[in-house]
Formats: structure tokens, sequence, C-alpha cells
């Protein structure tokens, strides 16, 4: 339990070589996505004079990773993670190297792009499920904590990177430099990683296992609760961001725009960094509930219309509530399978990008309803109502409950059938 954990370190988690490369890893992959993803929709805007195809390729690749999660995961444990992570980035250079170099018609360049987001769940449940064998107790947690804050940081930091090489390169040389990185964050993961064996095979289908797996992960209370207690506060909070654009555009300061999205980022790394380092285990687990309360309540202060300056403070303040998750992180690690743990990684991730589009979805379908300002305010009630319904789940009233069970290969007594857990590192 939390309460019986030694307390680590971001010294500590760093001192481990491997946890080194897949920091190094990731803040290349988030780097060379955030470019990747604007230099294409200024490609298509470019090209077309749309701005609805131009945002089009700005989350096309994000659309088809709902059904990666449904029907691909089970790949994520059946694979070794290593070969899977170069996969990935292999993935993202080709793509990157077609539209740079290839003179395609748009509807092509967004099939292909389409295309290349489905297994990127895959890809990520890989790196996910290989951060517990690199950092054990404690150490797992603040890992989590770096990867958020990085991605974070990378975001805000790839936005203004990317603007200026597409200033000074334009967006095909914008895309071979992403291709580049790409192909950075594949080297460091062939040569840095440790090459684990997969944690299960089986014969069945890779479809039928991956919807049978999700089912039974599903089918446990405490897995579920804490599926839903990641997903759903997030749904409403983050979706609200998705409005502060035509908030802000009608308020007249377009510009602050981009100003608040950077102030929520930056919220949301200050807040992993500060709950990750100053907060022991068990009162990370005790902040859970009232961090999850303030994803929704600044929310509430756009009842009043606030100005940039404003705006930016309460966007931050809500963003800085994402950290109730670094109380759930060693909750789910514990209530998972250990041979089913990328499968269930994937599961999180995908999850939560899809509750995240379909809350944009609905705070934009509220604010076509109401003055903007004010389906800002409501989606903080959402956030707020959804976080009492949850109230069970976040305050980890289910710990002493067994995890329900998944079937062989990957519950109890299906290691004969395949499962292979990876032999486990040495603490950090």
């Amino acid at each position: 339990m939390a309460a019986n954990q030694e307390r680590s370190t971001f010294r500590a988690c760093f001192a481990v070589a491997e946890f080194r490369v897949l920091f190094g890893s990731q803040l290349l992959l988030v780097l060379g996505d955030t470019v990747k993803m604007l230099a294409f929709s200024v490609l298509v805007y470019a090209r077309t004079g749309s701005p609805g195809l131009a945002a089009l390729a700005y989350m096309i690749g994000f659309l088809p990773q709902v059904a990666g999660g449904m029907l691909l995961l089970s790949l994520a444990d059946r694979w070794r993670p290593r070969a899977l992570m170069v996969a990935g980035d292999l993935l993202r250079v080709g793509t990157c190297l077609v539209l740079g170099l290839a003179d395609l018609p748009i509807g092509v360049m967004l099939a292909l792009v389409f295309a290349a987001g489905v297994p990127t769940p895959l890809f990520s449940a890989a790196r996910a499920a290989v951060l517990p064998d690199v950092l054990a107790g404690d150490a797992y947690v603040l890992g989590r904590a770096v990867f958020t804050t990085t991605s974070a940081g990378a975001q805000v930091a790839g936005l203004a990177v990317g603007g200026g090489l597409l200033a000074v390169t334009g967006p095909h040389r914008a895309l071979l430099i992403t291709a580049a990185l790409s192909l950075g964050s594949a080297a460091l993961s062939r040569f840095g990683l440790r090459d684990r064996p997969a944690r299960a095979a089986h014969r069945a289908g890779a479809v039928r296992t991956t919807l049978r797996v999700n089912r039974e992960l599903l089918s446990g209370r405490a897995v579920r609760g804490l599926l839903l207690a990641g997903w759903v506060p997030p749904m409403l909070s983050v979706g609200a961001e998705a409005v502060y654009v035509p908030y802000l555009t009608g308020e007249g300061s377009a510009w602050g725009a981009g100003v608040v999205l950077a102030a929520a980022a930056a919220g949301m790394g200050v807040g992993e960094f500060a709950v990750g380092r100053f907060a022991p285990p068990a009162a990370r687990e005790r902040l859970t509930l009232p961090l999850a309360l303030l994803l929704g309540a600044p929310l509430l202060g756009f009842a009043a219309r606030p100005g940039v300056a404003g705006a930016a403070a309460l966007a931050a303040l809500a963003a800085a509530g994402l950290a109730y998750n670094l109380g759930l992180q060693r909750r789910f690690l514990d209530a998972v399978p250990e041979a089913a743990r990328g499968q269930a990684f994937g599961l999180q991730t995908s999850g939560l990008m899809t509750a995240q589009a379909l809350g944009a979805a609905a705070v934009g379908g509220l604010a076509e309803l109401v003055p903007a300002h004010l389906a800002i305010a409501l989606s903080g009630c959402g956030v707020i109502a959804v976080v009492l319904a949850l109230w069970g789940d976040l305050r980890g009233d289910l710990r002493g409950e067994p995890p329900g069970r998944v079937s062989p290969p990957y519950g109890p007594g299906g290691a004969g059938e395949g499962a292979r857990p990876s032999p486990a590192e040495p603490a950090a």
C-alpha cells in the first residue's frame, strides 16, 4: 500500500540509465509529433485554403486511435516492447518522409496520416508498460509525473519551435526535421533499452484477444472504477479548452487563445511536478479527490467573462488539477495482471484520448447553444458532478478488492500457455 512505500525522488529516477533513455525518447517523440501536426496542418491549408481541412489535418492522427485501442492492443503484450517502440518511431519517420518529399493529393496525405494513427495506441502501450519494469515502487509514480511534465513542456516548445521552423524552412522541410527527431528516438530506444521478452503469447487472433481482454479488464470493479476515474473528470475539463479559442476570439483577443492554452499546459506541468516532488505517496493518494475537484472549480470563474490574464490564470489552475492522476497510477498498476499490462495501459490511454475528444465535442456543441464563457463554466459544473459521482473510486475505497479475473493466457495459471512476465528490474 502507498502508506508503506518508501518515498523516491526525481534524482533516483534519473539515476536509472534506462529511464534516461525513455525520457530522451519521449522528449523527441512529443517534440516531433507536435511539429508534425502543425506542419501538416499548415501544408494542407497552403494547398487548399480551407480552414476546415487544415483543422482536420491537425487532429486526423488522433481520430483512428480508438480503433487501434479496441482491436489491436493485445499485440502490446504479444510482441517485444522494444521492437514495438522502434517500429512506432520508424513508422513516423516513413510517414513524415512521404509527406515531406512526395507530391501527393490532399486526400491521399490525409488517408496516410489516418492509417498511421491506427496502431499508435499499440506503440504507446508498449512504452507505458516498460516503465514499471525500469522503475520500481514510488519511483514509477514519479517517472509518470516526469513523462507528463515533459509532454506538457515539449508541446509548448514544439509549438514555438514548429512555428519558427515553418517561418524559416516551410512545412515540407519541417516535416523532414520531424522525421529526423523520430529517427533519433528510434536509435535511443534500440540501443539504450534492454530487449525484454513478450509478456504473453497466444494463438488466437489479435482482434479477438484484444476484445476479450478489454472486456475482462472492464468487468473487474476495481479496474473499471480506476479507468473511469482517469477518463471522465478530464473529459469535460480538457474539452473546455476547445472553447478557449472561440471565447477569446469573441472577446476580441484572438491572440490570447495561444496564451491561455500555453498557460494550461504550463499549469499541468507545474501541478505534476509539485505533487510528485513534494507530496509523499500516501499524501498523493489523499490528494486525489481534492485535485480532481480542482479540475472543474476554477472553470466556474469563466462565468464572469475574464480577460486574457484572468482566463490564463483560471486555465492554469484547472490544468494543475490533472495531477490527481498521480494518486491513481500505483493502484492501477497493482490492479491489472502483469501479463496484460501493455493492453491495460493502452486501454487507459486510448480511452482517455477518446473521452477528451468526446468532451471537446460536447462542450463545443454546448457553446453553440449558450455563450462560450458560460459553456466553459458549465463544463466546470460537469467536472465537479462526475468527480462526486466517482467519489469512492477516487478515494480508493476498493483498494482491498481483488482484481477482476482475466482468463488465460493473461490470468493466473496462464503462464503455461505463453504468459511470460518480464524479469524484474533492480529497484531504482
